[in-house]
């Protein structure tokens, strides 16, 4: 049996924590054996985006420790992994950990490129009666490269229905601190993107990234928008 190392980020930890073990459950439905490391924190995506580089090196270091195993490390967040793949070598490239985080950069994936690329595993038996528009996040488009991946597990999934809303390619305005420090353009972009998804009749957001799931959801719950979000690890483990 295959086992892969779950690389779970911090906000995931202490705001979704459910999604982390619907992970779990979907990973061994697919017949990979789960290891977690209880002393992961941050891959010091937040600290790098905002200019700290040395605080990011850091919390860099330790990541790379805390994944010492030559084994996949799969994860819930496209934003996360495309870091670490996209710009570990800034941080790390002809240092101590040279070796390290090369070795780390080939074998870290995001969940929906895991399974249908890595796995070749894409029904569950999942069971999700609702309509849903699914959210493409710019890390998960543009740095990591998905587009279809989630939705070819999307279509294996009973009694859902696929729309595609307008725009589905533009960002939700979260960027992680961008939000707090553009908060009106911040809002106005997820204001946008929430109601091309209501144009769709869709009642749920799915997406790679919780982050951007998150930000909007915050939005609709404040202007009263009929329309959920939720993680794809969350729609592949419902109904078994």
């Amino acid at each position: 049996m295959m086992t892969v190392d779950l690389f779970i980020p911090c906000f995931v930890d202490q705001v979704y924590p459910e999604t982390a073990m619907n992970m779990v459950k979907i990973l061994n439905r697919a017949g990979v054996d789960v290891h977690y490391n209880p002393e992961q924190t941050c891959c010091g995506q937040f600290a790098f985006n905002s200019g700290f580089w040395d605080e990011a090196k850091e919390l860099g270091n330790k990541f790379i420790k805390d994944f010492p195993n030559d084994r996949p490390v799969v994860s819930p967040s496209a934003s996360c992994t495309g870091y670490i793949r996209n710009y570990y070598h800034e941080l790390f490239h002809n240092t101590g950990n040279h070796l390290e985080y090369k070795r780390l950069v080939r074998n870290t994936f995001e969940l929906s490129d895991f399974l249908v690329n890595k796995l070749k595993f894409t029904d569950f038996g999942a069971e999700f009666p609702h309509k849903v528009t699914f959210h493409d996040s710019c890390a998960g488009l543009r740095e990591y490269g998905l587009k279809q991946e989630a939705r070819i597990l999307l279509s294996k999934v009973k009694g859902l229905e696929l729309v595609e809303m307008k725009d589905t390619h533009v960002c939700c305005g979260f960027g992680g601190t961008f939000s707090v420090k553009h908060e009106p353009i911040s809002s106005a972009m997820a204001e946008q993107k929430l109601l091309n998804a209501l144009d769709s009749g869709a009642e749920f957001i799915v997406s790679t990234d919780l982050s951007c799931l998150m930000h909007q959801d915050s939005f609709a719950r404040k202007q009263k928008m009929n329309i959920r979000t939720i993680h794809l690890a969350d729609v592949l483990a419902s109904g078994w």
